[in-house]
């Protein structure tokens, strides 16, 4: 993990675990929407990575994290073989069309 001056790397994942806790139910963010709230403006992979290193089963929302096309990155799957992403996301009545959401309709905070 890229280290920043003196803050740690447990630091900057919770920074970014702060920020992912706050996105309502039933709503998408980017990586890079993440981390630029999370004060760590281009750091879209980081915030990727802190998230793939998350239990799947986490209280975090990390299923209601995406890439900036709207699309699943991570393919975390269930004993099924289903992506736990996108039935959590569907779960929530979140529509995800392939691996695909639209950003217009679920994006937190699209102004």
């Amino acid at each position: 993990m890229p280290q920043h001056s003196s803050v740690s790397s447990d630091e900057l994942a919770r920074q970014i675990l702060q920020v992912v806790a706050l996105i309502p139910y039933g709503k998408v963010a980017s990586y890079g929407q993440i981390a630029k709230m999370a004060g760590l403006p281009k750091h879209a992979r980081l915030v990727g990575y802190v998230l793939k290193h998350l239990d799947a089963d986490a209280e975090i929302p990390w299923h209601r994290v995406i890439n900036s096309q709207g699309k699943i990155s991570l393919s975390k799957v269930d004993d099924r073989g289903d992506n736990i992403q996108r039935l959590k996301l569907l779960e929530e009545g979140v529509m995800v069309i392939g691996d695909k959401i639209n950003l217009k309709q679920y994006q937190w905070m699209n102004d």
